[in-house]
């Protein structure tokens, strides 16, 4: 098995069971943006619980392996196409350098973890339309000099 075949198998079980990503993340005891991520094959799975998400989905036990493996992560470097994802495109190109120019000022020249990193969607209701909240929650690292 690759990534690629476990991340086919999660959606194909997904839909089967009618499961939702916060159902999949419950089970396992994770948080739904970093159970997906895995189940996308964009993070590695510690294999304790890659055997708990292969149990609960009924996946082949050597998806363990496979899940606990290091990803490449590689996406197209087109402008994407998926009006969602082209919108968190668009926030960073229009609100990018607002942001790089803020979170410096307040914590020096450095860039946010994606590594030492979390991430939350919430949503918020509300009359006009509800809203989606992300929270993008990174380590800030100093450049150092040398």
């Amino acid at each position: 098995m690759k990534k690629l075949d476990v991340t086919e198998a999660i959606f194909a079980i997904k839909a089967e069971k009618e499961l939702s990503w916060q159902a999949i993340a419950d089970a396992i005891g994770m948080s739904v943006v970093w159970t997906t991520s895995v189940c996308l094959g964009m993070n590695s799975c510690p294999k304790e619980i890659g055997a708990k998400l292969v149990e609960f989905l009924g996946l082949p036990e050597e998806a363990i392996k496979v899940l606990a493996e290091f990803p490449t992560k590689t996406w197209d470097e087109a402008i994407p196409q998926d009006p969602l994802i082209y919108r968190l495109y668009e926030v960073v190109g229009v609100y990018g350098d607002t942001l790089k120019e803020v979170i410096q000022e307040k914590f020096g020249d450095g860039i946010m973890s994606a590594i030492d990193f979390t991430m939350q969607v919430d949503k918020k209701e509300d009359p006009k339309g509800d809203r989606v909240i992300l929270t993008l929650d990174g380590k800030f690292l100093p450049y150092k000099t040398w």
